[in-house]
């Protein structure tokens, strides 16, 4: 009885925090899109204003545990100084880009979590031996690329571009750079969670404020909606969804993740609708669909490998 009520227990624990990433998750790009485009918060600040903070609370946990940021010459800034870049910095900066050009949070969604992994499956194939392209990924990727396709034609389906079609190539982008990420971390060397989320955040803090000084300080003139906008995107989104993210993988796996991204994209489009007006688009929603088609084949061949490496047994 004991065991089983602390199974409930857990699993009560898991999805409570698999809701609260999702929400998160979700509500970033909402957030985003209204501190930048409706805010007129200038988005070569936003990477600064959500990484500055976070760097700092991080940096002071390590020292307060007893640990050491290693000295510069460790080969762990550069691999880790790279995935705060690509996977915070460079992101945070195309996503407000985009967004200040008026693509909608739930296209950012649905571009950013759907084409990430397909990138992804492509990129890991040449940078990583251990994940070469199978004709399941390849179909999946092919599909996945149809869905993105679908998204930048216009309402009336013809041949030509939709209108905003240059700043959606921002998201595309942003895609492009968590992938990047995700390569980096396949490949960088092992260290305590805690120094690697530092070592991150301090590069990404650093290089945001090299890409925002030169644009000027923020005459600070913004809304308190603007305001607590940023202040939920640098402690939740930027803080604590990496906890949050980091415990849900221990407690389940990176399956339980993928699971996530397929319903961030769902909620970030439904939350834009009820909150910020966002047009509601049946070729988003057909878009969405075939680019999660896509993903589900292509990781349904993950798991068949999976499969065939594991011993009866297990």
């Amino acid at each position: 009885m004991l065991k089983n009520a602390n199974s409930g227990k857990n699993t009560l624990k898991l999805y409570t925090m698999v809701a609260a990433i999702v929400l998160i998750w979700s509500t970033a790009y909402n957030l985003m899109y209204y501190t930048v485009y409706s805010g007129g918060f200038p988005a070569e600040w936003i990477p600064a204003a959500r990484t500055l903070l976070p760097a700092l609370a991080i940096t002071l946990y390590v020292y307060a545990r007893g640990m050491k940021l290693p000295n510069l010459a460790d080969q762990r800034w550069l691999w880790y100084g790279l995935m705060g870049f690509f996977g915070m910095t460079a992101p945070f900066l195309l996503l407000a880009l985009g967004n200040a050009r008026g693509v909608e949070s739930g296209i950012s969604s649905i571009l950013t979590n759907g084409v990430t992994p397909l990138i992804t499956i492509v990129l890991a194939h040449f940078l990583v031996k251990t994940e070469r392209l199978s004709w399941r990924k390849s179909a999946g990727f092919i599909i996945g690329f149809i869905g993105v396709v679908f998204l930048f034609m216009p309402e009336n389906l013809d041949l030509q571009l939709i209108q905003n079609w240059q700043a959606q190539i921002f998201i595309l982008m942003v895609a492009l750079s968590y992938a990047l990420a995700a390569i980096v971390a396949k490949r960088a060397p092992d260290t305590t969670a805690s120094v690697g989320a530092a070592i991150m955040l301090i590069t990404a803090a650093i290089t945001a404020l090299v890409i925002a000084l030169p644009s000027g300080i923020p005459d600070g003139n913004y809304s308190g909606g603007v305001l607590l906008a940023l202040f939920v995107l640098t402690v939740f989104s930027t803080g604590l969804s990496d906890i949050l993210y980091l415990k849900v993988i221990k407690m389940s796996g990176p399956s339980m993740i993928a699971k996530i991204n397929y319903m961030v994209p769902v909620f970030a489009l439904v939350f834009g609708i009820i909150f910020l007006s966002d047009a509601f688009s049946w070729r988003s929603v057909a878009a969405m669909m075939i680019i999660i088609t896509g993903l589900l084949i292509a990781k349904a061949d993950d798991k068949q490998a999976t499969g065939q490496t594991k011993k009866p047994n297990e």
